[in-house]
């Protein structure tokens, strides 16, 4: 899901005009930002699918960064930065955004995301397994990618070059990581 997680963050950067676009892409992947040392320190884990391969191929045991209580206190946590850096508005904003992969990542897993950090009470895991259905959760992630990367195009300024060009590498950059997934599918 990740290049869905960038165009949802270019969605945002089209409404909230004072958010620095590297800070939302930023926002929108921190806890897979921080998921990577916890992994490689075999804190979080994970474990292959029998029989699948490619994208979704693995269960993700991020019970610290991907519990639901987690991604709250991590995405409060970078919220707060951003509002020392850019002011309250600003930081609210990113801390939506940081909170928003928990809620996409919620219709792609399968139930591999605990409540609490820990599993702690061993409470039912959610997810809704859209990477059981390939199509259908590839077909999700280029539409987050081609609606946020037109929203950013349409909201830019007349005659803005250098946002042109963003726009189109988020657009071709989302939909080509998309495919690199997609084709490890492929016989």
């Amino acid at each position: 899901m990740i290049a869905g997680h960038f165009g949802f963050a270019a969605a945002v950067k089209a409404q909230e005009k004072q958010a620095p676009l590297w800070a939302l892409m930023l926002a929108t992947v921190w806890l897979d930002v921080v998921f990577v040392p916890l992994f490689l320190a075999g804190v979080e884990t994970l474990q292959p699918v029998p029989g699948a391969s490619g994208y979704g191929a693995s269960i993700i045991h991020a019970d610290y960064t991907h519990s639901l209580l987690g991604a709250i206190l991590l995405s409060a946590v970078f919220g707060a930065a951003a509002a020392w850096a850019w002011g309250r508005r600003t930081g609210l904003v990113l801390g939506l955004v940081a909170f928003s992969h928990w809620v996409l990542d919620l219709l792609v897993h399968r139930m591999d995301m605990p409540l609490l950090p820990a599993d702690l009470g061993n409470l039912p895991r959610l997810g809704l397994g859209l990477w059981q259905y390939p199509l259908v959760a590839a077909g999700l992630e280029a539409l987050l990618v081609i609606v946020g990367a037109w929203l950013y195009w349409r909201a830019l300024p007349v005659g803005s070059a250098r946002g042109r060009l963003v726009a189109g590498l988020i657009l071709v950059g989302g939909l080509a990581t998309l495919a690199a997934d997609f084709t490890s599918l492929l016989p």
